[in-house]
């Protein structure tokens, strides 16, 4: 255990050695590390030291001194500061390499080796999310939005926040504008009172609809008509929701939704195809960049029209009913049953007929399958950020499908699955996409093959 001498507030010149997962410069002080915030490789830069922990600490960049070649310096501080988009200050080319250098490092930490193709980056690092969920609180007696100060609740406020679809910021400043002239309150974590806590906005990049949502404390404020009025009147939104949470909880979204005006849902497009999305659905929220990554999906199938395909973790339906018409039959499974509705929905939607969607955990029905041997060709596996339960591996294993096509938002956990699986499979490439410019966060597509 390195210990040091370091403390809190302490004002320390550092050279920045590396850039950690998470984004966050890396120094050394006699052997112990520290963590800064706005700081990138072979900076030199002075440093107040926010935290001291056992086996390492941070701290946040206070001056430069020696900046990189490649510091972007476009974007205010605040989106490092908020965690919106903790890589803006480095140039997107270095992003993708260290998204792809994040890959070869887990897959190295497994001991395995397994060929990693160059980041699939975005032509449109900046506006791109379709989906929104902002917080409002009261600051100087008027209601404010922003996003909270990293490790902490405290918001910064911002209208412009930068990666999302710049129609959904308006929309999110205009409810704001008729909070303010109605004087409704934004949350109060502390006192657990206020009116309105969220304000949740998703935009279909293709159809160009809107739904939004208003997550209050509770619905029967008197001016609360009043503000839908508005909304309605004025934005004519696809799709308006008001979901209640009265809870005392860091939770954004209550259990109960009510539909107010318009459809229940909205629809958009993917490689051709219409899917609709309710409130709760889980829709991958760079729509270019999903259209990427899908394709290398599909690509990675290999499919040659007589396979039976498994879509596991199958939400809506996207990723299977894009393969349907390459495939003799799909079978999608979800745990939650309203993605489970959505996704036969989207099927008739789309005229397809051989598609089946089962409710469900996936490790439940592919044990239950194992123990039938039922013939898999093909599992599609796109988990959570904690990636395969240890049954599904065994279930894996026991079914023995001829390929996996593993889409994975986490690559510590996807080189622990891969090599879990390896007795049996052959990991042939792995390509990272960026699904989240200016971000930590890197998506990839990793094609397996029995051995």
């Amino acid at each position: 255990m390195q210990t040091t001498n370091l403390t809190k507030n302490q004002q320390i010149k550092l050279n920045i050695l590396d850039l950690s997962y998470e984004g966050l410069g890396v120094a050394k002080v006699d052997g112990y590390s520290l963590f800064v915030e706005n700081a990138l490789p072979t900076e030199q830069v002075v440093a107040i030291v926010t935290k001291v922990g056992k086996n390492f600490g941070f701290a946040k960049t206070i001056e430069i001194l020696r900046p990189s070649a490649d510091r972007e310096t476009q974007y205010d501080l605040k989106y490092l500061q908020t965690g919106i988009a903790p890589l803006a200050h480095w140039r997107y080319e270095r992003q993708l390499e260290f998204k792809r250098q994040q890959v070869v490092n887990n897959f190295a930490k497994q001991k395995l080796t397994i060929p990693v193709k160059e980041t699939l980056g975005s032509q449109d690092p900046v506006g791109y999310r379709n989906k929104a969920q902002i917080p409002i609180r009261t600051v100087a007696n008027q209601a404010t939005t922003g996003f909270f100060r990293n490790r902490s609740h405290n918001l910064v406020p911002m209208e412009d926040f930068l990666i999302q679809d710049p129609q959904i910021d308006q929309a999110i400043k205009q409810i704001r504008d008729y909070m303010r002239e109605l004087n409704i309150q934004g949350y109060d974590e502390i006192k657990n009172n206020g009116q309105i806590r969220h304000i949740m906005v998703r935009r279909a990049y293709y159809t160009r609809e809107i739904m939004i949502v208003l997550v209050v404390t509770n619905s029967k404020f008197a001016t609360l008509p009043q503000l839908l009025d508005k909304i309605m009147q004025n934005m004519a939104p696809t799709s308006l929701y008001i979901n209640v949470n009265s809870k005392k909880t860091n939770v954004i979204l209550g259990s109960k939704f009510k539909l107010v005006a318009g459809q229940e849902y909205i629809t958009d497009e993917i490689l051709g195809k219409k899917f609709r999305i309710s409130p709760q659905s889980f829709y991958q929220v760079n729509p270019k960049q999903t259209q990427k990554l899908y394709q290398l999906a599909i690509d990675a199938a290999d499919l040659k029209g007589n396979e039976i395909v498994v879509d596991a973790y199958s939400g809506i339906g996207t990723i299977g009913l894009s393969m349907a018409d390459r495939a003799q039959k799909v079978i999608g499974i979800e745990v939650v049953d309203q993605a489970v509705q959505d996704a036969k929905m989207n099927a008739a939607i789309n005229g397809i007929t051989n598609a089946e969607f089962i409710q469900g955990k996936t490790e439940d029905v592919l044990q239950k399958w194992a123990k039938e041997q039922q013939k898999i060709d093909v599992l599609i596996v796109d988990p959570p950020r904690k990636g395969l339960a240890d049954r599904l591996v065994q279930s894996i294993l026991a079914l023995q499908p001829q390929k996996i096509v593993y889409i994975s938002c986490n690559p510590a956990t996807l080189a622990r699955d891969v090599a879990a699986l390896a007795d049996v499979y052959q990991a042939s490439f792995a390509t990272p996409v960026d699904m989240f410019p200016l971000t930590k966060h890197v998506e990839s597509v990793t094609t397996l093959n029995v051995r």
